[in-house]
């Protein structure tokens, strides 16, 4: 039986693939990152049986031991690969969708086919573990997917499924930590890009270290091929019939990332900032979203198996808008935590904490001088939390959990978590999981006081129970899985009523479906990937697809990195049909603009290191290198969710960058 599993996953590897969660040639490739031939030479497939991740519990631990359903995207694969964006370099997960909605979220990503709301309220980002939100509207997050820089990634992992237990709200469908590289040396890297149609990219990584103080900083810029496409504009704003009008889209960002350690102490800040296209009621403007994110932490062993962290994380988001509904937004959130983790004995191990958050917010009208706030308020809130990992027999693992959460305004609730890992060889493990979480009510959502829509103070947090069951293999060269979850979201938080429009809690909704993925090296040089999923849903009155998400998603990835410094990489990812669009979003007079279909979006990376030719020794390396986003130049339009007027949105054209890298010293 195994020898036959074996024969069979690299083969629907090179096609479109095997398995699901996890599969990860993450740490897998120590060193993979670098530039020089010699760290292909020394990559130890064997570490693709010990691939550690640490978001699950917040501690180290080996992928097959984890109480989640995780995708890993390694520092090898990071390298393969490349990515302006880090929206890009998320699309090449399973069952991670490309999405978007109207207004200030244009940029999406949906896990597992979940996007009941108009923004990314249902995926918590954490960078290094510390969570990052968006409070006001409840999920703002295009300005990360855009404009994170990326270069300072490591690695990134993906838990698929409910993380409330140990993070809290927003960790409703999935979890993304964005693991950034440490300083091992000195070094500078420095890159930059130019293309057609005023597109460019440019970005720097830099790293410090003496004694025990470690830095890492870094910045990245790009502006997107500047895009003429024609649009139709609904009756409602060309005075009586729709018109068709050309439109000149523009869409930049750019980003830092700062990291500070020195002994037991830690700082880390980053920066993101995103100007692009609104569609909101057929009325076409320009946005601006600002994030800033800063975490100051204290790490602390009391005995050599306990440890203990105190963490003060900050985060504020703004947003101005240049056109209709003519608002701007100013929030911010801050939570302290204490979290522990200690081994009680050879068999069971605990985390456990507490935290405080503070969320306030206010959103102003601005189409009047002055200004008129529509939203103003403070929301405080706490939690406590507990895991316990058990080790019931060698081969079987108990996980428990909960987390008793308490804001302002709203009873307590409790989330749970409960799972069995069995690992019947050193191959080969199954995962049984039960996981609850929530998401709190933005400030919008039960303060705005608009003409057109009213908050509801009255609003309770949503609420989704998911069960995973999973299947993942590990060899010396693959790793592979298979999952089946079946997601109940209840207590959704939607509009409802004639004008004005009120939030209130309403309906159910239920997702279920299958994941595959697998990760192969078929070389040292040569790595494949790809996966397929499929996910189905309804709502209570047994309405289905009531999401702008295709049913299914497929993914395929081929990259050749040779010893002489040649990486050539391609990437395929495939959104099928979108079922019972027309129903979804309603638009006045019908579909104005192109609908969704079906579509590959093909990137492409081709690096070579050319120092060899410039006799630089070990001065320091230059390499060329193009990077290519939807290579056959298909335009895409997706659903302008949640917006009754404009139908669709254009999103994707043909971008190409052509790039020089100069680097000093050694990065991670």
């Amino acid at each position: 039986m195994k020898t036959k599993f074996c024969l069979l996953t690299p083969t629907l590897a090179g096609i479109l693939a095997l398995m699901t969660p996890g599969l990860y040639a993450a740490d897998a490739a120590p060193g993979a990152d670098q530039s020089s031939g010699a760290d292909l030479a020394t990559l130890d497939l064997e570490s693709l049986l010990n691939t550690k991740v640490i978001t699950a519990s917040k501690f180290s631990q080996d992928l097959a031991d984890a109480p989640g359903i995780i995708s890993v995207i390694s520092a090898d694969e990071l390298k393969r690969f490349s990515g302006i964006t880090l929206r890009e370099i998320l699309e090449r997960v399973s069952g991670l969708s490309v999405s978007s909605a109207y207004f200030d979220n244009r940029s999406l990503v949906a896990v597992r086919g979940d996007q009941t709301k108009i923004n990314g309220g249902h995926i918590l980002f954490l960078i290094n573990g510390r969570p990052t939100r968006e409070i006001l509207e409840g999920g703002v997050i295009s300005d990360l997917l855009e404009s994170f820089p990326v270069n300072a990634l490591q690695k990134i992992e993906v838990i698929k499924g409910p993380g409330s237990v140990l993070y809290g709200s927003n960790a409703f469908s999935g979890v993304v930590n964005l693991i950034t590289k440490e300083a091992d040396g000195n070094a500078l890297d420095v890159a930059v890009a130019g293309g057609g149609h005023s597109s460019k990219a440019t970005r720097a990584l830099g790293t410090f270290k003496r004694g025990g103080l470690k830095v890492v900083g870094a910045g990245q810029f790009h502006q997107m091929p500047t895009t003429t496409i024609g649009y139709r504009f609904p009756a409602i704003t060309s005075a009586g019939q729709s018109q068709d009008r050309t439109l000149i889209l523009e869409d930049q960002g750019h980003g830092g990332y700062l990291g500070v350690d020195y002994k037991a102490l830690s700082f880390m800040s980053s920066f993101t900032e995103l100007s692009n296209p609104s569609f909101v009621s057929g009325f076409v403007g320009q946005n601006r979203l600002r994030r800033g994110f800063a975490d100051l932490g204290y790490g602390y062993q009391p005995m050599k198996s306990w440890d203990m962290s105190f963490n003060a994380t900050y985060t504020r988001n703004t947003l101005a808008t240049s056109a209709f509904p003519n608002i701007g937004r100013d929030s911010s959130e801050i939570v302290l935590e204490w979290s522990n983790s200690l081994e009680l004995s050879v068999r069971d191990r605990i985390t456990f904490g507490t935290l405080f958050n503070r969320a306030e917010g206010r959103e102003t009208y601005l189409g009047v001088s002055p200004g008129i706030d529509i939203a103003n308020g403070s929301r405080p809130g706490g939690a406590a939390y507990a895991q316990l990992d058990h080790q019931l027999r060698e081969a079987v693992k108990l996980v428990g959990g909960f987390q008793l959460n308490k804001i302002r305004g709203i009873g307590v609730n409790t989330v749970p978590r409960a799972g069995l890992i069995w690992s019947p060889t050193a191959h080969i493990s199954v995962k049984a999981l039960y996981s609850g979480a929530f998401r709190a009510p933005s400030i919008d959502e039960t303060l705005l006081n608009h003409p057109g829509l009213r908050g509801n103070p009255l609003l309770q947090p949503e609420k989704v129970g998911t069960f995973d069951l999973g299947l993942l293999y590990q060899a010396n060269r693959v790793v592979a899985g298979i999952n089946y979850f079946h997601s109940r979201q209840t207590d959704s938080i939607t509009t409802t009523g004639a004008s004005p429009v009120r939030y209130v809690n309403l309906g159910k909704t239920t997702f279920q479906g299958l994941e595959f993925e697998s990760k192969y090296y078929l070389r040292r040089s040569i790595f494949l990937s790809g996966s397929v999923s499929y996910q189905a849903n309804h709502d209570g009155d047994g309405r289905q697809n009531v999401t702008p998400i295709p049913n299914v998603l497929a993914k395929a990835g081929l990259s050749y990195r040779t010893e002489n410094g040649l990486t050539a990489s391609l990437f395929d990812n495939y959104q099928g049909m979108l079922r019972g669009y027309q129903d979804l979003v309603r638009p006045v007079g019908g579909n104005l603009n192109p609908s969704p279909e079906a579509y590959h979006l093909l990137d492409a990376h081709f690096r070579y290191d050319i120092s060899k030719y410039l006799n630089l020794k070990d001065k320091g390396a230059v390499a060329l290198y193009l990077h290519a986003n939807n290579l056959v130049n298909r335009r895409l339009w997706l659903p302008a969710w949640g917006d009754y007027f404009s139908d669709t949105t254009p999103i994707y054209g043909r971008t190409i960058l052509f790039g020089i890298e100069f680097s000093v010293g050694h990065n991670q």
